[in-house]
């Protein structure tokens, strides 16, 4: 699936869409700034938390971190997994809030 823009993300969400978003960064981080909507799923964590997203298998997902590189990480791990529909938010938090 391709990678999703800050852009689009926020024209979706003005629109009242509501994808799944996952932050994959670490609990304090996801403490000074967040998404609205997003949940926090450290990077670390993805492993144990499988069987709690697995509803989510093939549905559209977003994943983000600071600037897109864990969440890369985060894209392809889920992918290997068996999620069909997983996007990267390209430029992670910083070029959402830029």
């Amino acid at each position: 699936m391709a990678d999703i823009t800050s852009d689009e993300l926020k024209q979706r969400q003005q629109a009242g869409e509501t994808p799944t978003i996952i932050d994959v960064r670490e609990p304090w981080e996801f403490e000074e700034s967040r998404i609205p909507g997003a949940q926090n799923l450290p990077l670390g964590t993805l492993p144990e938390k499988l069987d709690d997203l697995a509803d989510l298998k093939d549905q559209e997902i977003v994943v983000h971190c600071k600037s897109g590189s864990r969440s890369s990480a985060a894209k392809a791990y889920l992918t290997q997994q068996g999620f069909t529909n997983v996007r990267n938010l390209l430029g992670g938090i910083q070029g959402y809030q830029a």
